[in-house]
């Protein structure tokens, strides 16, 4: 289940939510209860694993003469 990071536009409290893709999303505020919630997006890391991604991975013959 994914994890979704919250804040209020009203009272700034931050916190996060585990929740199914088909949940709807949170819009009341748990600490002043106003409808001030918003989602958090951030960047998702990306990282890149295996032959080809780095600069010594290039070059060389690959056809073993």
């Amino acid at each position: 289940m994914p994890t979704y990071h919250y804040r209020c536009k009203n009272c700034g409290y931050d916190f996060t939510e585990h929740q199914s893709f088909d949940d709807d999303p949170i819009t009341v505020c748990p600490e002043c209860g106003q409808e001030q919630v918003r989602k958090v997006y951030s960047a998702v890391p990306i990282e890149f694993k295996g032959h080809g991604f780095y600069r010594t991975d290039r070059g060389g013959s690959s056809s073993g003469k």
